[in-house]
């Protein structure tokens, strides 16, 4: 690996670190809890972190889910609501580290719910499934890890809730990914290699996401982080 890759993935786990610094942060500081809405809990998670690491930009929404609203997908907007005692709750943000992107997610259980806790247990233990088998297939595409990402999912017991399991990061900000660029997502449509470098010649580094929902019961969770480093 050159020198400028070593350094892309040294600032890049970087940025990791800080974000997963920041939400252990979240938990410490109880900053989800009964009564508080979500459009609250994200302000205070956005003044934490400018606060820990003077970050005052985020490449994509921050996002802050509880209750029926961890069904919708990253690119629905419900509507603010009450985090409740007996809630799930996930949250998502995206901080830029010294123009390096983040991408982290996390799941929380306030109360006592088993089936909640089982989602929320999960949800990393199929994150390391699917990062086992992007290991071991040094061909794969995205939409074959898509395919068993999905698998693992239905095999716990769970719907994917939304339409790809993951997409490139980097510097900020990174290679255009829209709905359009479907080789910048982890989804059934994209056929190409994921072991590949971008328009610029630089290795390109993936975030796995796993959002995992139960209709029935009306709630959902979150993990992300990277998935090539």
């Amino acid at each position: 690996m050159s020198d400028d890759e070593l350094t892309r993935a040294e600032r890049l786990l970087s940025a990791q670190a800080k974000a997963e610094r920041l939400f252990a942060e979240i938990s410490r500081r109880e900053l989800i809890a009964p009564g508080e809405s979500e459009r609250a809990v994200s302000d205070r998670v956005r003044d934490l972190a400018n606060d820990l690491f003077g970050t005052t930009r985020h490449w994509h929404k921050r996002i802050v889910r509880s209750g029926p609203n961890t069904l919708a997908p990253y690119r629905e907007n419900p509507p603010d609501r009450l985090i409740t005692a007996d809630d799930i709750v996930f949250a998502d943000f995206g901080p830029i580290f010294e123009e390096y992107e983040a991408d982290f997610g996390r799941t929380f259980v306030l109360g006592d719910d088993p089936v909640k806790h089982r989602l929320r247990d999960d949800l990393p233990e199929i994150f390391r499934a699917g990062r086992d088998f992007f290991a071991a297939t040094p061909d794969i595409t995205g939409d074959r890890l898509h395919t068993e990402i999905n698998r693992l999912a239905e095999k716990a017991g769970w719907t994917l809730g939304g339409w790809h399991a993951g997409h490139l990061v980097g510097e900020f900000p990174h290679e255009r990914i829209d709905g359009a660029d479907v080789e910048s997502y982890i989804t059934p449509a994209n056929t190409t290699p994921l072991r590949r470098t971008d328009r610029a010649g630089h290795r390109c580094h993936w975030i796995l996401e796993i959002h995992l929902v139960d209709t029935e019961r009306q709630f959902g969770g979150f993990y992300e982080e990277l998935l090539t480093l």
